[in-house]
């Protein structure tokens, strides 16, 4: 099971994979800029009781800030709460993703050690040079549970090199969804999936984006398909 947790909402964007972000997407449609960044309602979420015990309750999977970064330079006063969340539910799995990776160092909580177990951190890497700017610094950092997500996938990656290491758990890969969205080439989606089963790393496809080109041939998918049809092509690994 699992839960969405947004302690914090709005974002800036920092590379190419941030040009057409669904929060400010969203955030047009009500009338709102993208990059309004504010604590949300539900900041508290994980604390929260209700007439049985814990809101969420013990062995949920919490995906964490998916309407934001994590690591924004804006939500700094607010993270040492998140963090302190995270502590006192060791009953939870938090999740999240980020695309400021070089920021975590700086900004780990005193006991973090060699990470929480109860943490995962993905790394976002839509090229191959985001690929080659963040991953050797995702590598060196004290965590328990790490993940690559190549998502939107702007490109052919070549993960090999940072596979290697044994120190990545999953890659999650994904086209490019929404308005102006762009190709994702399935062959890159292969490349990807081949890389993780040389090495032994779970693999999930998580959806074709909007427009997926296969074999010379681009397809529009709608949004309700793109992850059906992304698990039809049973490329996961586990």
């Amino acid at each position: 099971m699992s839960v969405t947790w947004n302690p914090w909402h709005g974002c800036r964007r920092v590379s190419e994979g941030c040009r057409n972000c669904y929060v400010y997407r969203i955030d047009g449609e009500h009338g709102k800029s993208g990059g309004e960044i504010r604590l949300n309602a539900d900041f508290l979420l994980p604390l929260r009781e209700g007439k049985q015990g814990w809101k969420v309750e013990p062995g949920e999977t919490v995906y964490t800030c998916f309407s934001s970064d994590f690591l924004l330079e804006e939500a700094d006063p607010w993270r040492a709460d998140a963090w302190r969340m995270m502590r006192i539910r060791q009953d939870l799995h938090f999740v999240f993703f980020t695309k400021r990776i070089e920021r975590l160092g700086g900004l780990l909580p005193s006991d973090w050690g060699e990470g929480y177990d109860n943490v995962t951190v993905g790394c976002t890497c839509e090229n191959q040079e985001m690929a080659d700017r963040r991953l050797p610094v995702f590598l060196e950092l004290p965590l328990r549970c790490r993940a690559v997500v190549c998502e939107p996938l702007l490109g052919a990656i070549d993960l090999g090199p940072y596979l290697n290491s044994r120190r990545i758990a999953e890659v999650l890969a994904g086209g490019e969804s929404g308005e102006g969205a762009r190709v994702c080439d399935f062959e890159w989606v292969i490349a990807l999936r081949n890389a993780c089963a040389a090495h032994g790393v779970r693999f999930s496809y998580h959806q074709t984006g909007a427009l997926l080109r296969r074999d010379g041939r681009i397809y529009h998918i709608p949004r309700a398909s793109q992850h059906d049809q992304a698990k039809r092509a049973g490329l996961d690994l586990c």
